[in-house]
């Protein structure tokens, strides 16, 4: 069944109910042969009409019908009723075809006799076959029956027929209606009876109708979906005109077929039917299961449709179901300034690969949107569309999809500031040179070589990563790291009495093999070596601080350790106020006695509620270590991104700890938001239990609370959050970021 009900189709004549979509052509060829012989019809009979009004009019000298009547005649007033019969064209959503005959009933030739001579005429006129039986042919008007100034071709060719036509208007008074079948017997279900009567609304008993208000009550009964037919017959008895309409009913729900129905639930089909089986078959209910069912295709946006439904012998109803398959996918580049097509750099089987939508599946418009977001995360396409086109006759779609490819790789220079370093107020300012590859070998391989530079801390680094390993259906992807850096070391060993400052060098390799393994839900395994140590202002290895607190577990100069990794991450829906949960741990093994053996654990959550145009954000962290590790790997508490209102590390450094923040930001000013916030952080009483204590050296007191505001601003560079926090001691601090908190 179409959506479109203009192209709904129910021919009346048919022992079975057929709705489909017809040939507009011979629909219409076969209403214009059945108006060229009603125009034949009404030409011959014309002239007996004229006169035999020119007559009672002469007779009878009031106009009311009724008066006419009461004389008795009866011939009279079904002369009238039929002779105002004409063929008019009527607009139903669900009915293509009904008949209305309107019969004179027969006389004896004694009764016309009586009439005299004076009503021969009349009597002639009554003879005419046009009277008798006329047949009304309702048709909803389409684009086939429309001519150029926009009137129905029906219409136009019974525009002499239509001379007559303000005695349509005319009443007639009925005595009695009654619903029959078409043999003019009684209805076996009396409830369909009264679902017909239900529908009348101008027609009743001791009624002068029109018969215009006859045919709205005969597409009534047809509206209300429990009969294929209807002919309303006009018979004129003792007693007055009696108006039958003779109804056939539709036949009883037995069964039901579904053709090429594939993606479709079985289920969803029974349960969208389940109230019509063993039931007389209802257009209407039909028609809302049949909108259910495109409704569904349409919410998971998929090419599919219900296209033919047939009611069969034995109230078996057949749905055919049109679903559009992809029979094709195609790659087109395109020039980034011309727009014209191009050879692209990226091979066609690094994109088809990333691609859900395959060939022989219903193609989804959602489906779609998703493969258009997962190529364009590739990072090495600037834009992204498919376009759906038909495949031929087929039934099926060719895919084409448009891709503009961004520069492959190049170089860049950028700066950026260190939240770790809070003396001195350039101290911070770091800055960045970078040579990056997006798609190496055209497989979308990337390679990065960046190298960051500040007045204390430095990191060189080489990253390649390949996000999907050829060969590996399970999305896998690798990534190979080489490091060297150097970077403050006040977020454990800060604050030293003389003013010095200790970096911490590392040197790290490593490893890692990253896949989802369920939606929205990601995970990580690697192999990574560390080789650290601290280092003074001048560059000279230590080995302990000011307060004699170890630098390192080992008591040598470095500390080695060779660590297995395992992370799982849940994203959401990658929004920053969306849930987020993330689960780290590392195991160090001693693989040589001198290397480090230690396991460490660490786990956030984010949860975002949004309240009217506010949302509010709550984090919560923790994390704990066991085993022999190096002091300035415990966990430092206080700072931007941890207990704002403290110096980085400030507020502890421990084995374990617990961080959680609350803030809620509305918006202010186009790119502008404010935000009032409350941070709290310990280290649960495990600062005294990191090699040498440097917590307690540095009288740290291993809890304590922020709270404060502040303002966001969303710039090309990302967030930059600029805050001011009281902590517990009531002293203020300003706080500068770039990004979201961690």
């Amino acid at each position: 069944m179409h959506c479109h009900d203009d192209e709904v189709h129910f021919p009346s004549s048919s022992t079975r109910n057929h709705w489909s979509f017809p040939q507009h052509q011979s629909f219409l060829t076969n209403l214009q042969s059945c108006s060229k012989n009603l125009v034949s019809h009404l030409s011959t009979t014309r002239l007996s009409m004229n006169r035999m009004f020119e007559s009672m009019k002469n007779r009878h000298s009031s106009p009311r019908f009724t008066q006419t009547r009461s004389i008795r005649r009866p011939d009279s007033p079904t002369q009238m009723l039929n002779s105002v019969t004409q063929l008019m064209i009527v607009k139903s959503p669900l009915v293509s075809s009904v008949s209305l005959s309107l019969i004179r009933s027969s006389q004896s030739q004694s009764n016309r006799s009586d009439w005299g001579a004076e009503n021969d005429l009349i009597t002639r006129g009554l003879n005419s076959p046009l009277l008798c039986c006329a047949s009304l042919s309702l048709n909803r008007p389409n684009e086939s029956t429309q001519s150029v100034d926009g009137k129905d071709v029906i219409q136009q060719q019974f525009t002499k027929a239509h001379s007559v036509s303000r005695n349509a208007e005319e009443r007639v008074l009925i005595s009695e209606v009654l619903v029959r079948t078409k043999d003019g017997e009684e209805l076996e279900r009396k409830d369909l009876e009264m679902e017909a009567l239900a529908a009348l609304k101008a027609c009743r008993a001791n009624s002068a109708l029109t018969i215009r208000e006859v045919q709205e009550d005969v597409h009534r009964i047809i509206e209300s979906g429990y009969f294929c037919s209807c002919t309303p017959v006009a018979v004129d008895t003792r007693d007055g005109i009696r108006l039958m309409f003779q109804v056939e009913p539709n036949q009883e729900f037995r069964g039901l077929v579904c053709e090429n129905a594939n993606v479709l639930p079985s289920k969803f089909i029974q349960e969208a039917f389940r109230h019509g089986f063993g039931k007389v078959i209802n257009i209407k209910r039909l028609e809302e299961a049949i909108t259910s069912i495109n409704g569904w295709y349409m919410e998971r946006g998929l090419f599919g449709i219900v296209s033919d439904i047939d009611t069969l012998s034995g109230g078996i109803v057949r749905l055919q179901v049109a679903e559009a398959e992809v029979n094709n996918i195609s790659i087109r580049f395109l020039d980034r300034k011309t727009g014209e097509p191009t050879k692209g750099k990226t091979r066609i089987e690094t994109i088809l690969r990333q691609l859900t939508t395959k060939k022989g599946q219903v193609y989804s418009m959602l489906q779609g949107k998703r493969d258009v977001d997962t190529v364009l995360a590739m990072g090495i396409m600037e834009d992204v569309s498919i376009i759906p086109q038909p495949a031929g006759e087929s039934g099926k779609v060719d895919l084409i999809m448009n891709c503009v490819e961004r520069p492959s790789g190049g170089f860049s220079a950028g700066g950026g500031i260190s939240s770790g370093i809070t003396s001195g107020p350039l101290s911070g300012l770091i800055g960045s040179f970078a040579y990056s590859h997006r798609n190496l070998l055209g497989r979308n391989q990337k390679l990065n070589v960046s190298l960051e530079r500040g007045q204390i801390d430095s990191i060189f680094r080489i990253n390649y990563t390949d996000p999907w390993i050829e060969g590996d259906d399970k999305r896998t992807s690798r990534s190979i790291m080489v490091q060297n850096s150097r970077t403050p070391g006040n977020l454990v060993h800060g604050n030293q009495p003389d003013n010095s400052n200790l970096t911490i060098g590392r040197v790290t390799a490593g490893l890692e093999y990253s896949r989802p393994f369920r939606p929205k839900w990601s995970g990580t395994a690697g192999l990574i070596f560390q080789h650290a140590g601290a280092r003074d202002e001048q560059g000279n290895p230590m080995i302990k601080d000011f307060y004699s607190s170890p630098l390192t577990a080992s008591g040598k100069t470095h500390d080695d350790t060779l660590l297995a990794k395992l992370e799982s991450i849940y994203t959401g829906s990658g929004d920053h106020g969306s849930t987020m949960f993330a689960f780290n741990m590392e195991q160090g093994l001693p693989v040589l006695p001198e290397w480090l053996f230690f396991n460490r654990v660490n786990a956030r959550i984010r949860k975002g509620i949004h309240i009217g145009p506010s949302r509010f954000l709550f984090s919560l962290s923790g994390g704990h270590v066991v085993g022999n590790f190096s002091p300035h790997e415990a966990f430092a508490i206080g700072g931007t991104n941890s207990v704002r209102g403290y110096e980085e590390g400030a507020v502890g450094s421990g084995r374990s700890y617990v961080v959680g923040s609350g803030e809620i930001s509305f918006p202010m000013r186009g790119p502008v938001e404010g935000v009032v916030f409350v941070d709290y952080g310990t280290d649960l009483g495990s600062g005294s239990t990191v090699p040498g204590d440097p917590a307690g050296a540095r009288l740290k007191p291993g809890s304590g609370h922020g709270y404060g505001f502040g303002v966001r601003v969303d710039s090309p560079l990302g967030p930059l959050r600029l805050e001011y926090a009281f902590n517990d001691k009531n002293i203020g601090r300003f706080h500068f970021g770039v990004g979201h908190r961690n």
